[in-house]
């Protein structure tokens, strides 16, 4: 009980420090060192006998030196390279060619809140293949938020559901979907096609009517305050698209999802490629796509930089957010409040699944929201999965899909998450009034989420 009391405790104080702009990383770092000392006081040391340094304190240091080790090859380098690739389909103008291709049709739609519902499920699709939520909610706020406002939607509610297409996190370049795949001891691509498009699917369709519902009983409340902040909105769409490359581009960004599909276990056997060659082929591919269409070999290259431009600050916002998270976590599981709350979910026959599924999903939506990124939340505590979902007796997979997916959902409804603050920064609202918006439609996303794994898996 005093695990839990002091996990409690620690987590109360990092959510404030975030909340308060301190730098999530080190604060998460010296909170998993602080659980890692109380729980060395109550007597479970940081590292196993055969691994310790014989010195605590540098014991400390070699607990989070073995996470940063067995991340950084794999998954971190994974993070890094999808990240590279995603700079680099910008800086030569593939991602806007992209986006071009997909809003063009969004235009001949004239009902403002139909608009808005195809615009999160187009938004959706395209976040299978821009895997930044940041930079995909920037494209969308450049080229669809002016139309939507055009039409007579708010800036809030356009700024609503740009803002929450990147909700779910699905695919073979996620890295929560690389994670779980790992976890369930199947390669990335049999997880998406069979465990995580079934229930995608039915969150997707009840994200796109609840936005078509709330944003539009917000806006019909707030309707006095349209007329004023409509006013000098329209913007000339064709400003989004500077930059943007040929139309043969738009499918550069597509090569790692294709190739992935093609030669799995599901296509094509005989031949294995990993994700991480297969964004080194499709950079190569892009880049010689480039070189013959621009023909300027010098400036080709230099466009490459993009590619290490994009694996360093992923490094440094992402990739060391999660190591420094997974210390977090290991500072709660030494302490012993999360295995406490597991194991009074598997003592309780009958409802032991649902008070499971409920605890690991609070665990995730709460941890996900402190943090502000839905890939530290996941990386750090979903280990956990696999031995919760062997307590109770089910497939890891209904535990795993619904818990990594409310990673991204959660996210949605975070003021301090990075698309949050940098599409309400362009619509002009506070963080806080754009999630006013969001959260009621993600609590219904997290709702169907869990019923349709249930269901379907």
């Amino acid at each position: 009980m005093l695990g839990v009391l002091i996990t409690l405790a620690v987590v109360a104080v990092v959510a404030y420090c975030v909340l308060k702009n301190y730098y999530p990383p080190i604060i998460l770092l010296i909170a998993g060192f602080v659980m890692l000392i109380c729980a060395a006081v109550m007597g479970t040391p940081p590292m196993a006998p055969e691994k310790s340094t014989h010195f605590f304190g540098f014991d400390l240091g070699e607990a989070f030196t073995a996470l940063m080790r067995s991340r950084l090859p794999g998954l971190g380098l994974n993070i890094m390279l999808i990240a590279g690739f995603s700079v680099y389909m910008d800086r030569i103008g593939a991602s806007r060619a992209l986006v071009k291709l997909c809003v063009r049709p969004l235009q001949a739609i004239r009902s403002p809140y139909v608009l808005l519902a195809v615009t999160y499920i187009v938004g959706q699709f395209m976040a299978l293949f821009i895997n930044s939520a940041v930079g995909l909610g920037l494209l969308l706020m450049a080229s669809v938020y002016p139309l939507l406002v055009a039409l007579g939607v708010s800036r809030a509610s356009a700024a609503a559901v740009i803002g929450s297409t990147c909700c779910l996190d699905l695919g073979p370049a996620s890295s929560n979907a690389m994670r779980a795949a790992d976890l369930l001891k199947t390669d990335v691509v049999t997880y998406f096609v069979q465990d995580q498009i079934p229930v995608a699917l039915c969150v997707i369709a009840t994200v796109a009517i609840g936005h078509f519902f709330v944003q539009r009983w917000f806006d019909r409340r707030d309707a006095s305050k349209l007329s004023a902040e409509g006013a000098g909105e329209k913007q000339d769409i064709e400003k989004a698209f500077e930059g943007a490359g040929p139309v043969h581009y738009a499918f550069l960004p597509m090569l790692p999802l294709v190739l992935l599909i093609v030669f799995s276990p599901m296509v094509y056997a005989g031949v294995k490629l990993s994700l991480q060659t297969g964004i080194i082929v499709s950079i190569v591919i892009a880049f010689l796509v480039d070189l013959i269409t621009r023909r300027g070999f010098k400036d080709c290259c230099k466009r490459t930089e993009a590619v290490f431009e994009g694996m360093g600050k992923v490094f440094t916002s992402t990739v060391s957010l999660i190591c420094c998270a997974e210390l977090f976590a290991m500072g709660m599981n030494k302490l012993g409040g999360v295995s406490t709350l597991i194991s009074a979910a598997a003592s309780m026959e009958g409802a032991g699944v649902w008070v499971m599924l409920l605890i690991m999903l609070a665990i995730m939506v709460v941890a996900t929201v402190v943090t502000g990124s839905g890939n530290a939340a996941f990386f750090a505590f979903s280990p956990l999965l696999p031995e919760a979902a062997a307590s109770v007796g089910i497939n890891a997979a209904v535990l795993a899909v619904p818990v990594q997916l409310s990673a991204g959902i959660a996210r949605t409804m975070c003021p301090i998450a990075g698309v949050i603050i940098a599409v309400s920064g362009i619509a002009g609202i506070t963080p806080f009034e754009l999630v006013r918006r969001t959260v009621p439609v993600m609590v219904l996303a997290l709702i169907v989420n869990v019923l349709a794994s249930a269901a379907l898996l």
